[in-house]
């Protein structure tokens, strides 16, 4: 667009193209004709006055000031023009949280902890800077045990961490309290929150409110009536029980499904008529789950008919010198065991009848055995051997019943010592399995299990196991941890080869230990057979693991001193 008038002095230009005029606006087009108009002076705008004038200009030196000015008058006649648009409601206020609010010591730490932002180092050192997000969802637990209430300040902070860490979610809603939800309604990157929140945030009615529940159940949303039945399965199993029973005709095989996995909490043998008329559901994923629900009730009918076709395919065969278990798995699955929860086909690479026999025996009250096999206790039935190499199958499926029926009798005799070969136990045979059978123990046996396991065994195969022990560690497993670090730095193994079990001492590991991790900060004599530059890794890594122990102490005591 042409904005200065060409001076006297300067040559004259050529002859520009006969600019097109912009049409005045008809009198009689008031709406129509002010939206064109204002259109018509864009356009002149975009195109230059010396190929498009408006209407009404006669001198082409004229036209940039003449356009302007018609530009401002018409900006004007709009905004004059227009019609003031309806109020919106008010936001109603966060609700009040009624917690006490944190200490000035731990506000800070907290802010400091929400700050920190892991470094995407290319070479994979860490130095001796702890990593302050990972000490969040322990602070988060420590604050929560506490009772104390969110800073405001923080609450978003909160949010976008929470959004990036689904593990972190509960603590994180738990801690940031109502005003959480008031904000991610506001915010649609922090629905994550209503989401998660039982009936997404909304306030449940109480057993006093027997109309409003029926209401809420009957019409509410999906999440909402989730919620609903969780909240009343965990105050009167009953009551929880009869809400579904009433709709269950009704409800979608994926909801049913969904509503079945709440009778996990508090389930009773009072829940056995409604799961075994489950057992005939049209859904075989609905079958499967009341099937496995019945099974975890060790005095139920199909736990009945369970142990009597397992036990007609284990016994003991008379005819060794030595006792054997003998097994004879089924030959076919008839339409009684698949309503039983048996699955007829077998996975690829599965036999049939191996994988019948499997969940036959899986779904089996334990106690079956030692009536079925002369009273022998779980520990002198695992040590039978077992005929025809099924052995494996045998012992697995005796694994996963005593994950099931959580029974720690089972678990110790499948697991057997820490130090048999390979730690194995006598029916363990993965690291997976070892880990689900220790989660049946009490803490204080499971850390001492997998300290005698690290005691002889090492750390090479021990991170799996660590990580179902609670936090803090307990005092010999943690000193076997840090026994078992130090003899691989002195080995010259690989530092890096160890970084899993350094992060989880680091999380877990009893901040009362840095007194004797002190001595191993240093950077020590390496040998021929160690690898270059790896004792100054190991020393960074103990620094590293002691500041970590002291500030988990510190804020423990930031937490906890009021």
């Amino acid at each position: 667009m042409t904005s200065t008038p060409v001076p006297a002095s300067a040559p004259v230009p050529a002859p520009a193209p006969s600019p097109t005029p912009v049409p005045a606006p008809s009198p009689g087009s008031a709406g129509a004709s002010a939206g064109s108009h204002w259109e018509e002076l864009v356009t002149a705008a975009l195109l230059g006055t010396t190929r498009r004038t408006p209407s009404g200009v006669t001198s082409r030196r004229d036209a940039p000031t003449a356009l302007l000015d018609a530009a401002a008058v018409e900006t004007v006649r709009r905004r004059a023009g227009m019609r003031p648009g309806r109020a919106a409601a008010r936001i109603e206020p966060a609700a009040e949280d009624a917690r006490p609010a944190l200490p000035p010591a731990a506000a800070r730490r907290l802010t400091m902890l929400l700050a920190d932002r892991p470094g995407a180092g290319s070479g994979g050192r860490r130095g001796t800077a702890p990593d302050l997000m990972e000490l969040l969802p322990q602070w988060l637990a420590t604050a929560n045990r506490q009772g104390f209430a969110a800073p405001p300040q923080a609450l978003p902070a909160l949010l976008d961490a929470a959004r990036g860490r689904t593990d972190i979610r509960p603590a994180v809603l738990a801690f940031a309290g109502p005003r959480a939800l008031w904000l991610a309604r506001l915010n649609a990157d922090w629905r994550f929150a209503l989401r998660a929140a039982p009936g997404g945030g909304a306030v449940l009615p109480g057993p006093e409110e027997p109309e409003r529940m029926r209401a809420l159940w009957e019409e509410g949303l999906f999440a909402e009536r989730v919620a609903l039945l969780a909240a009343v399965r965990a105050r009167d199993a009953a009551a929880a029980r009869d809400l579904l029973a009433g709709t269950w005709a009704s409800e979608r095989a994926e909801d049913r499904l969904m509503f079945l996995d709440s009778l996990r909490t508090g389930l009773c043998a009072a829940d056995e008529p409604f799961l075994e008329g489950a057992l005939a559901d049209r859904s075989r994923n609905v079958r499967a789950t009341a099937a496995e629900l019945l099974s975890a009730l060790p005095g139920s009918a199909l736990a009945g008919r369970m142990a009597e076709r397992a036990g007609s395919c284990v016994a003991v065969d008379p005819t060794h010198g030595t006792p054997t278990i003998a097994v004879e798995a089924p030959h076919e699955c008839d339409a009684g065991m698949e309503r039983d929860g048996v699955v007829a086909k077998a996975p690829a690479g599965r036999g049939e009848r191996s994988w019948w026999l499997g969940q036959l025996v899986e779904a089996a009250p334990l106690d079956t055995w030692s009536r079925r096999l002369r009273g022998r206790t779980p520990e002198e039935i695992v040590a039978l051997p077992v005929a025809d190499d099924w052995q494996d199958e045998l012992h697995a499926a005796w694994c996963r019943a005593a994950v099931r029926q959580r029974d720690p009798s089972w678990s110790r005799a499948l697991l057997g010592t820490p130090a048999a070969p390979e730690a194995g136990g006598p029916g363990a045979v993965s690291l997976a399995e070892r880990a689900k059978l220790l989660g049946t123990l009490g803490a204080e046996e499971r850390a001492g299990w997998v300290a005698g396991f690290i005691a002889v065994h090492g750390l090479s195969e021990a991170f799996q196991l660590l990580g179902v022990c609670a936090v803090p560690w307990a005092g010999p497993l943690g000193r076997a941890v840090v026994d078992a670090l130090n003899i691989a730095r002195d080995a010259g193994s690989y530092p890096w080869s160890f970084s899993g079990v350094m992060g989880l001492a680091e999380r877990c590991l009893d901040p009362a230990e840095a007194v004797r991790l002190e001595a191993l900060t240093s950077v020590p004599d390496e040998s021929e057979n160690t690898s270059p530059g790896a004792g100054g890794y190991w020393a960074e890594s103990f620094q590293r693991l002691v500041t970590t122990l002291r500030l988990r102490a510190a804020i423990h005591t930031e937490l906890t001193q009021r």
